[in-house]
């Protein structure tokens, strides 16, 4: 909405009146100010330098002359009232003011019911609706953006907590609750409001009684929203109680910047006083009509007073009047909704737009230092960007952004002179004491080992963890000794087993591929039968004496070999282990064991164990002891008491440093830390998570660690029994392997000898043999089988001669048969052996 809006919305309001509040001669127009203050003495050039300025140009009004009555209130809302009512009950088209938001509140009622509009760029109340008052227009940026802005500025530097000071009346009042909306937005908070008697009525006596109790107070960030003449009295008492000292924060609203821009150069004892503070004021952007005003100001004020941001929008809101006026005579005193664009850009502040609430779009205001050597601008806000360091116009053009990465400021000289960033507390030397709670347990001195768990978050505010820790189980362990059968130790019992059936798996599978070609492996059966027993465990040292002559079988062999020499190695370093260190044994196991049995259960008093055991395990109460200190630990546990202990474990490490007759069972079943814990919403517990994380990212936080909470190693190095046990699992892989390839032989050779068979089986000319069984054909596939090719060669002649019925031809035929047989097996042999290869 840009001025056209408001222009239209002055007709509305006028035109009741406006037979007779436009003379043919005047337009006039009503001024209530307090002419002794900084802003009602800036107004009062301002708006006399834009009447003049739109009387000389006579096609503004049609002729016709603004004049502008001046009514003094002199701080009393009575004489504000008074001077009101004249207005309302003469000719008076519009009125500029109230000064202050109280008679606001109360004019604005007249306003409404006699349709008269005021105008103020003063009177900020952010309560100030223009539901509940459409005759009330604010034209300069009420306190909501203000307040913004500064909890924008305190979550930029990471204050959580701030002290409002200020005046006790409507505008003071309303701005601080609209502040602690706003911190409240950013996890922030107000954490005491001081309020001051109304202005100009507060003494020294007032502020000095507020700023002792303030000085009590941890929080150091300090927001001051009053007026000047209060304003410059708590900065006076403040350094006197060396509030303007480093540590100290004082962010003052607009106020403070019209003292600057209109009383340069401040008194000595003044800018002492405020040295350090920041402030806000309204931002104007740059321009010629602006700059040209600038420079006529030393002129129109005589030199007395210096021109401030409210001078500015002093002159523009006559210039609305004006412009109002004109719109309305200039279509026949009728209702006209222009689409003039020129309307939007005639103001010193900038280009007069406002939004359909009726506030100005984009607020923004200047962010002041005030330093030794006057003030220095270190940023500004923006209510479309936020904290920058460039003015807001130049980023009017690019996508608003909020994010904390695109926030910025230059850097700041606080009070006391430092630029190094106050921590906005302190621990007051007059102050309660701080008082540290050290769980009652311990060892000598364990300080903070409480561990940041759901429930606790409820009540409590935690730091970051400075260590992890996790639940664990401690149980009781006593000495394996050795034994005469210690040497099986190093297997599992399935390891064993499996281990034993691959050896005779192997003899097996090498006796079936040698059989018919390896004399080695052939003879009566008890002696194969030894053959293949010897065969199989003498390769367990690389003793086998019989030799393999098939390309299966050494195929075979190689890959057994390596599975045995890997198991040989891992055996060997196994038993090794198993005799030359502790051992140590448990029936627990970890926490699964313990789920599963009957035992009592210890725990430490006041840890999350007992619930996590009773709640997430569903372990009976019954079953947990509640123990308190390392002796009760260890007595427990050693007169059975309770079979195991279940402990955090950087506790349970400790415990564990002077009593090696116990031992952790299991893993870390949890995962947790331990922090330090405060009150909700202390800002302890923000500034020791800083300091924790800076100790963590210089390796200082692993070094106490180290130092501090590191598990000294018992004298006697133990392990665990069964530890060094091997799996199967550790040796599967090479156990599959053996596997498939003893079956990828033994389909290959059974494949080969079938096609052998079928190759001799039709040329058998047995009618006998063509029409048996399948029993009989199988009895003769199985002696084929195992028979040695040469024995098999032999008999196939002698058959073969026995049929031919003359001696001689058939001799020579069988023969030739005969050969062709063992021709074509050797064949085969060869095509077998060189598909291996």
């Amino acid at each position: 909405m840009n001025l056209v809006w408001l222009v239209s919305s002055f007709i509305v309001c006028i035109s009741p009146f406006s037979q007779g509040a436009v003379s043919p001669g005047a337009v006039n127009v009503g001024a209530i100010f307090t002419f002794k203050t900084i802003n009602g003495r800036v107004a009062r050039i301002a708006m006399k330098a834009a009447e003049d300025d739109i009387n000389s140009d006579p096609s503004i009004l049609g002729g016709r002359k603004l004049s502008i009555t001046m009514h003094d209130s002199n701080f009393s809302g009575f004489l504000g009232i008074v001077g009101a009512l004249q207005f309302m009950e003469t000719d008076t088209v519009a009125i500029i003011g109230p000064q202050n938001a109280v008679m606001a509140h109360v004019l604005s009622h007249l306003a409404n019911e006699l349709h008269v509009p005021m105008l103020s760029f003063t009177a900020l109340d952010p309560t100030l609706s223009p539901l509940q008052y459409p005759y009330f227009i604010q034209t300069a940026p009420n306190d909501l953006f203000q307040m913004t802005a500064i909890a924008e500025m305190v979550s930029y530097y990471g204050w959580a907590e701030v002290i409002a000071v200020y005046s006790d009346d409507d505008q003071s009042r309303n701005g601080i609750t609209t502040l602690g909306d706003k911190l409240s937005e950013r996890r922030c908070k107000i954490s005491y409001k001081g309020a001051l008697p109304p202005d100009p009525l507060a003494n020294r006596t007032n502020v000095q009684d507020e700023l002792v109790k303030i000085l009590r107070m941890e929080p150091r960030v300090i927001v001051l929203h009053t007026f000047s003449r209060t304003g410059l009295l708590v900065f006076d008492v403040a350094q006197s109680l060396g509030m303007m000292e480093n540590g100290f924060v004082w962010i003052a609203t607009t106020w403070l910047s019209t003292v600057l821009d209109s009383n340069s150069p401040l008194p000595v004892e003044t800018a002492n006083s405020i040295q350090g503070a920041l402030t806000l004021r309204p931002h104007t952007p740059d321009s010629k009509r602006k700059r040209d005003f600038v420079s006529r100001w030393n002129k129109l004020s005589n030199g007395s007073i210096g021109l401030n941001p409210y001078g500015l929008y002093a002159y523009d809101t006559v210039w609305m009047i004006a412009n109002a006026m004109k719109v309305f005579l200039d279509y026949g005193n009728t209702i006209s909704f222009s689409n003039d664009s020129k309307l939007s850009g005639l103001g010193l502040t900038g280009p007069i737009q406002f939004s359909h609430d009726r506030s100005p779009l984009y607020p923004s205001y200047d962010i002041i230092n005030v330093i030794e050597t006057g003030y220095q601008q270190i940023g500004y806000w923006s209510n479309y960007s936020g904290l920058s360091v460039v003015p807001p116009e130049t980023l009017y053009g690019q996508p608003a952004n909020h994010s904390s990465s695109s926030q910025h400021l230059f850097s700041v000289v606080w009070p006391g002179g430092v630029t190094a960033k106050p921590r906005g507390w302190v621990f007051p030397d007059n102050g309660r004491q701080l008082k540290v709670g050290i769980p009652n347990r311990v060892f000598d001195a364990v300080i903070g080992d409480i561990a940041i768990v759901t429930n606790r978050t409820r009540v409590v505010d935690f730091t970051q963890p400075y260590i992890e820790s996790g639940l664990v189980v401690v149980a009781p362990v006593k000495k394996s000794n050795s034994n005469a059968w210690a040497f099986l130790r190093p297997f599992t019992p399935l390891m064993w087993g499996v281990t034993a059936v691959f050896f005779l798996v192997v003899g097996a599978v090498v006796w079936i591929l040698e059989h018919r070609i390896n004399d080695d492996f052939r003879g009566p059966p008890k002696k194969q039968v030894v053959t293949i027993l010897w065969f199989s465990f003498s390769t367990m040292f690389f003793a086998h004496r019989e030799n393999t002559v098939s390309t299966l079988g050494r195929l075979v062999l190689i890959i057994w070999l390596f599975v045995v020499m890997i198991v040989n190695s891992s055996y060997t370093a196994s038993l090794t282990s198993i005799l030359t260190v502790q051992q140590l044994s448990s029936p627990i196991r970890g926490i699964d064991t313990l789920i599963t049995s009957n035992d009592h259960i210890g725990f430490q008093v006041g840890s999350f164990a007992q619930n996590y055991l009773n709640e997430e395990l569903s372990i009976a109460k019954t079953r947990l002891v509640a123990l308190g200190s390392p002796e009760e630990y260890a007595k427990a546990l050693a007169n059975g008491t309770v079979a195991a202990i279940v402990d955090e474990r950087p506790y349970v490490d400790l415990f564990l440093s002077e009593h090696c007759e116990f031992s952790i069972r299991g893993q870390e079943f949890t995962k947790s830390g331990w922090g330090f814990a405060f009150p909700r919403d202390s800002p302890l517990a923000i500034d020791m998570s800083t300091a924790i994380l800076s100790l963590s990212e210089n390796g200082d936080l692993q070094k106490i660690n180290d130092k501090w909470l590191t598990r000294k190693v018992c004298n006697s190095q133990s392990s665990e029994s069964g530890s060094e046990q091997l799996q199967l699992q550790s040796f599967q892989g090479l156990f599959l392997i053996c596997g498939i390839a003893c079956f990828l032989a033994l389909l290959i050779y059974f494949c080969n000898i079938l096609r052998q068979f079928i190759r001799y089986l039709p040329e058998d000319s047995d009618p006998s043999i063509r029409g048996s069984s399948h029993s009989r054909r199988l009895q003769t596939f199985l002696s084929f089988a195992d028979d040695k090719v040469d024995e098999w060669k032999s008999k196939s002649k002698r058959k073969r001669g026995n049929e031919l019925p003359n001696g001689h031809a058939r001799e020579d035929e069988s023969v030739d048969g005969s050969e062709r047989i063992q021709r074509d097996i050797s064949q085969e042999r060869h095509k077998s052996d060189g598909w291996l290869r």
